[in-house]
């Protein structure tokens, strides 16, 4: 469904930490291959799998970065337990809140998902369903 998607930042630094310890429960890697594309930033993919592909940098047009009010970056988890981890690890790193981990069965039986904010106030979902590998939307 998406190629890519950039979560700008205004504290780069701030936010590639945070990303690299909340997706690591998700299986996702540092990517280098896009260091000098245009605006700093870092990457992130599933390994050996090229797209889809996560960013985070700092905004092309120079202008601070700000976060989008209704839109929410939903991160598949291989399971219920990598959905929690990554939620523990962004409220860790300074993120928000939004919705701790758990059973939400009115979009599923079996829809487990979690939801913060990070620092700089993008919102983010992990989620776990069978619903997503049966289409083929997987962390790994």
């Amino acid at each position: 469904m998406f190629s890519h998607i950039i979560v700008g930042a205004r504290d780069l630094e701030r936010m590639t930490a945070f990303y690299a310890a909340v997706l690591a429960p998700l299986g996702l890697v540092r990517d280098f291959t896009y260091e000098d594309t245009g605006a700093a930033g870092a990457t992130w993919i599933v390994p050996g799998k090229p797209w889809q592909q996560f960013f985070v940098q700092l905004p092309f047009n120079g202008l601070p970065a700000t976060w989008g009010n209704g839109t929410q970056v939903s991160f598949a988890a291989p399971t219920p337990a990598a959905a929690a981890a990554a939620w523990q690890a962004a409220i860790d790193q300074g993120g928000r809140d939004e919705g701790a981990p758990g059973l939400r069965p009115h979009y599923g039986p079996d829809y487990y998902a979690a939801y913060c904010r990070d620092p700089e106030g993008n919102k983010l979902c992990f989620v776990h369903t069978a619903e997503l590998a049966r289409w083929g939307i997987t962390a790994d």
